[in-house]
């Protein structure tokens, strides 16, 4: 009884969305295992190579969860994933610098421009969107300075060992036709993008600063009252955000190994709907990483139902992406109407 409610609970507050995110991600899970088990689908190779190809938006997505949850928003992350990309190319390509300093530097690059965004929106009170509007057509721009070309990584053995160090799994091996085990396998990309991934829950969930982005996006008044610095949480938020979107820039070039200006294009808002999808509220004030981490595996289980399909366009991603995220919206919306007739 005391489980039930508890269960009751959880549903009927802010998890509600989570749960339906978790739902619907383990019943589309069950659904590829029996339409496309032919094609390998319950592989555990395939359920990794999700993770290794979306490790960057898992990234992108936790910064900004953090982000939405005070009540703004950054279209700017795409064209910083793009910058990141070209700008380690080219240091390491056309400069010679080590691959560690190069990653140092874009890293710091992440914090640097974070504080700009963030500083121009909390101090100069001006909209996030206009701000970070003006940071997308900045980044992109700047990529294109740097070279029109691509630059790809072939010379750096330090940063190809990386990207393609297989890690190996103990668990799931299958044996292929010649008798002979194979274990799945990650990149580092993974490991990167998950531990990302639980830092940022840990701080969102039992930090101060996390308490703190929760109370400004549930109601700014209210959080100024109650005594918190709404203007330096805003501004930690916008640097957290822009060194985690440095961070996946370095894991998106893991997987492509190379810099080019049209690179992540639209990535910003595959992070934005896989925030909304996870449970985060466009308004603020509740989310969680590890649904916005959910919500990028829902978005992963699509591109493998069209790649295990075979005949269907890869624009279909995007047609059932944007579907989820208008039902996922419709779904706030009514959450935010009961939550308010509660709170009267």
């Amino acid at each position: 009884m005391n489980v039930l409610k508890w269960f009751k609970a959880k549903i009927s507050g802010p998890d509600f969305l989570l749960f339906v995110t978790v739902v619907l991600f383990v019943v589309m899970y069950i659904i590829g295992l029996i339409v496309y088990s032919g094609q390998g689908f319950g592989k555990m190779q395939t359920f990794m190579n999700m993770l290794i190809d979306n490790a960057a938006l898992i990234i992108a997505a936790a910064g900004m969860t953090v982000v939405i949850i005070t009540g703004g928003i950054d279209i700017s992350v795409g064209s910083v994933v793009g910058l990141v990309c070209m700008m380690l190319a080219f240091m390491m390509e056309k400069m010679g610098m080590s691959a560690w300093t190069s990653i140092a530097l874009v890293l710091v690059f992440g914090v640097v421009f974070g504080f700009v965004q963030g500083w121009l929106i909390a101090y100069l009170k001006i909209q996030p969107f206009i701000v970070t509007l003006a940071g997308m057509f900045f980044c992109r721009g700047l990529t294109a300075m740097i070279s029109v070309e691509q630059i790809a990584i072939l010379s750096n053995q330090t940063f190809l060992n990386m990207a393609k160090k297989n890690i190996y799994m103990p668990f799931g091996a299958v044996v292929n036709k010649r008798g002979i085990k194979l274990y799945p396998f990650i990149h580092p990309n993974v490991v990167i993008a998950l531990a990302a991934l639980l830092v940022i829950w840990y701080v969102l969930k039992y930090t101060k600063f996390g308490r703190s982005v929760f109370a400004l996006g549930g109601n700014e008044q209210s959080a100024m009252l109650m005594g918190l610095n709404v203007r330096r949480t805003k501004l930690k938020a916008y640097m957290l955000n822009g060194f985690l979107a440095s961070l996946a820039g370095f894991v998106f070039c893991l997987n492509t190994t190379s810099g080019f200006v049209e690179q992540a294009r639209g990535f910003e808002m595959e992070a934005i709907a896989s925030t909304v999808i996870g449970g985060t509220l466009l308004t603020g004030g509740v989310g969680t990483a590890i649904g916005s981490f959910f919500g990028v595996m829902i978005k992963a289980i699509i591109e493998t139902y069209i790649r295990s399909n075979g005949t269907l366009s890869s624009w279909w991603n995007k047609i059932v992406l944007s579907a989820l995220l208008c039902f996922f919206i419709v779904l706030q919306r009514v959450f935010a109407i009961i939550r308010s007739k509660r709170l009267k």
